[in-house]
Formats: structure tokens, C-alpha cells, sequence
């Protein structure tokens, strides 16, 4: 059987480690599911001579996967699912043999990119809205709090992206907003702009809608599917949080260590 047809490997935690859920109304957030991608290859950590699979890098002492695992619960949401790539078997096998807060749903599948990682993820996604988190996206769980806070009050929205002003990437994700923080451009054309993408989003399911279209479009990013999004119409808004690390190189892993180090002590990173 083809792995795109192959249902999905569902991890289970023990009850007694499980959050409770709390809906809308109850001062909890009304998320319901996270996903999270971690199918890239992390090529340019493997050329910088880091043979650790990225998501399986540590930070603070965790592996980063699991560290995005514990901020999705930390929300909380219901379920998490994940993406991760058969190159590494070791970040499949690490999630299998795990025991997580939540159930966490797995597909070990290679894909061309992270428009095509969200995609595969859609089947688990697409009956309620959802967080959205890149593995390699560091954070201070407070930054990620309020993020959500602001984001669930954004109720016109069909998505919301979390944006820094911290620029430290080859190849950032520009966003220009208004005064509303709805966005008005995505990448080169939001340039010149204060903000770029800072790793984690939250989404409406009715983005999935304009799959096939993307795909007929032949796109290859992420970065793209987020502007043929605001091409078509969809409502997008933007929400500036602190300092993220994006961890990319070898020389990230160093900084997001520091980061965390402050945001521990409770410094502004």
C-alpha cells in the first residue's frame, strides 16, 4: 500500500497525562488540533556537520519536536498531528516510543516541501481550526500564549500569522500589515516591511479549499500557498510577537539556547 494511502499511525497517551479540553466560553482558547511539520531533510545543519535529525535537536535539553509537542498541550488542544520524513527513521521512531500529553497522529511521508507537508496533514486537520507550528521555530511559551490570545479574538479571520521583527534568516517571510494588522502583502512583494514570519499560524480548515488549485499552479512553498491565500480573497491577519529563533544552522542552535536561558529569568529576549 502506498504511503499517502496508509492510515496514519496514531500515538496515544496515558489517560492520566492527558489535559482536559476546554471549549470556548471557559477562558481557554476554542483551538481544537495542532499540526505540526517536521519533514524537512535540515540540510544546512547537515552541512554545517550537525548529524542530529533537526527535529530531534536539542534545546534547553529537548529535543525540539518535543518541545512543540509541549507548547501545543500547553494551549491546550485535543490532538496534535505530525508530519515527519523516513530519511531520519529515528524522529519516527523517537514519537512512536514516546508518551505525550495528548494523542499525537503520525505520517512518516517525504514531501517536496512544506506547502506539500501541510497538505498531507489536511485529512487530520480539516474539521476544525488548528495551530500550525515549523519544528524548527523556538519560542518563549508566553510569546506563544499571547499569540493565541490575541489571535481567537481575530474572529473575521481565516488565518492569523505570528510575525517578529527579529530578522535573522537568509530568506525571511516578509508580511506587511495595516493598522488593523490585517495583511496586506506576503513576501517580496510586502518589502520593504518591519515583520517577517515567526514559525507558528493558526488557520480556519477552509484554507484546504484552494489545494488544487495550488497544485495546478505547480507551487513548491509554503510561502507561496500563504500569498495565492490572500490573492484568492482569504481573510489573513497578522500578530506581532517577541523574539523567535529559527534554527536553521549550527550556529542557531548556540542562539536559541541563549534565548531560552533569558526567557527563563524572565528577560526580554
Amino acid at each position: 500500500m502506498d504511503e499517502r494511502t496508509e492510515p496514519p499511525d496514531t500515538l496515544r497517551c496515558r489517560p492520566s497525562g492527558c489535559l482536559d479540553f476546554q471549549p470556548a466560553g471557559t477562558g481557554r482558547i476554542a483551538f481544537v488540533k495542532a499540526g505540526i511539520i517536521a519533514a524537512g531533510k535540515g540540510e544546512r545543519l547537515a552541512r554545517g556537520g550537525v548529524s542530529t535529525p533537526k527535529p530531534l535537536i536539542l534545546i534547553g535539553g529537548e529535543p525540539l519536536i518535543a518541545r512543540v509537542i509541549r507548547a501545543a498541550a500547553n494551549v491546550p488542544v485535543t490532538s496534535i498531528a505530525c508530519i515527519v520524513n523516513d530519511f531520519n527513521p529515528a524522529v519516527a521512531d523517537y514519537l512512536r516510543s514516546g508518551s505525550w500529553p495528548v494523542p499525537l497522529e503520525l505520517i512518516v511521508e517525504n514531501t517536496p516541501s512544506s506547502m506539500e507537508s501541510l497538505f498531507s496533514l489536511a485529512p487530520l486537520l480539516e474539521e476544525e481550526p488548528f495551530i500550525l507550528f515549523t519544528v524548527d521555530a523556538v519560542f518563549a511559551f508566553s510569546v506563544l500564549e499571547r499569540f493565541i490570545a490575541r489571535a481567537s479574538a481575530l474572529r473575521q479571520a481565516q488565518g492569523v500569522l505570528a510575525l517578529t521583527r527579529f530578522i535573522d534568516d537568509e530568506k525571511p517571510l516578509w508580511a506587511r500589515v495595516n493598522r488593523r494588522h490585517k495583511i496586506l502583502a506576503i513576501g517580496e512583494a510586502a518589502r520593504p516591511s518591519r515583520y517577517i514570519t515567526a514559525g507558528f499560524y493558526y488557520f480556519r480548515p477552509d484554507i484546504f479549499e484552494m489545494v488544487d488549485s495550488a497544485r495546478v499552479r505547480r507551487m513548491n512553498a509554503l510561502r507561496q500557498f500563504l500569498s495565492f491565500l490572500l490573492e484568492k480573497g482569504y481573510s489573513l491577519y497578522g500578530v506581532p510577537v517577541a523574539k523567535t529563533i529559527d534554527v536553521d544552522y549550527p550556529q542557531d542552535i548556540e542562539k536559541a539556547e541563549i534565548y531560552l536561558r533569558k526567557a527563563d529569568k524572565g528577560r526580554t529576549p
